[in-house]
């Protein structure tokens, strides 16, 4: 998803864009990555390659989450800096920060105290990854940064309800429960917590903006600045979908972290505010959805 919105963006730069898809390198294995690096020679590189997904795909693949992400970001990390890439943005996920960070989240609340159980394994990753483009700064010079966006969602996105993050998931749902005829659809837990959602078109702007004007050791947070309960999501996301059903709650599962909003000042300080507002990319994503769902 954000790679095919950074694709999207840099279309409008003069520049000659350049990607890795799975047919080109498989990013877990250090030889292919090298090779690839090698032959292509990038100028600049964006790093948004993850295994990602919400709290069921967390707990059911742990090893999988930390294996796949700490040797993606450790394999293209260092051959970035083997074949001289001039930059590198390496991209990782608000949920790094302690469980109980003070709200809205800085940057400097990292490792500060305790990550969400729900998803420490993909959170130990990015921060590795982080942490490995800082010591590459120290050591060799090498220009690389992070950014760390909030939760992402749009066209492109993931609408597997074993692997999906919430945005889809519940979009999904609501879509099948409406096509159904249902007249209620179930949420996980207390409908409660609080997130921060950012359109990855505003995203892929924010990091393409990083890449031009920003390096430094500390990472980047890009979000919104904004965000709402779960069920306030839910209700937006059945009236952008159309189903009139009752929204059940279903408390025997877990909520995750209480609260996640991030402070994206440092980032709007060096010129970057986000342009889509949530109503406006639910109902693009959704659009996007009914578009591709029979994939």
């Amino acid at each position: 998803m954000v790679g095919s919105a950074l694709t999207r963006r840099l279309a409008a730069e003069d520049c000659e864009i350049i990607t890795a898809t799975r047919k080109d390198a498989d990013l877990t294995r250090q030889a292919e990555v090298e090779a690839w690096m090698a032959k292509a020679r990038p100028q600049a590189v964006f790093l948004p390659a993850a295994k990602v997904g919400g709290i069921l795909a967390n707990g059911t693949y742990p090893a999988q989450f930390i294996y796949d992400n700490l040797m993606i970001a450790t394999n293209v990390i260092h051959a970035a800096r083997m074949v001289g890439v001039e930059k590198l943005l390496f991209l990782g996920s608000s949920c790094i920060y302690p469980k109980m960070a003070p709200q809205p989240i800085r940057e400097e609340a990292l490792l500060t105290g305790p990550l969400e159980p729900t998803n420490e394994w993909y959170a130990i990753a990015k921060i590795a990854g982080i942490k490995l483009c800082q010591a590459y700064r120290r050591q060799y010079g090498s220009d690389f940064i992070s950014a760390m966006p909030t939760n992402l969602y749009g066209p492109g996105d993931n609408f597997n309800l074993e692997t999906s993050h919430v945005i889809p998931a519940l979009m999904r749902k609501a879509h099948e429960a409406k096509e159904r005829g249902d007249k209620e659809m179930t949420i996980w837990g207390s409908g409660s917590p609080r997130r921060e959602f950012l359109h990855v078109d505003d995203a892929a702007n924010a990091l393409v903006h990083l890449m031009t004007h920003y390096s430094d050791e500390q990472h980047v947070n890009v979000g919104s600045g904004t965000d709402l309960t779960i069920l306030k999501l839910t209700q937006t996301i059945a009236d952008v979908v159309g189903f009139k059903g009752e929204i059940v709650k279903d408390t025997s599962k877990p909520d995750g972290a209480p609260r996640k909003l991030m402070s994206a000042d440092k980032l709007k300080a060096m010129g970057w505010h986000p342009e889509i507002s949530l109503e406006q990319g639910l109902a693009n994503t959704f659009e996007w959805y009914m578009s591709n769902n029979s994939r």
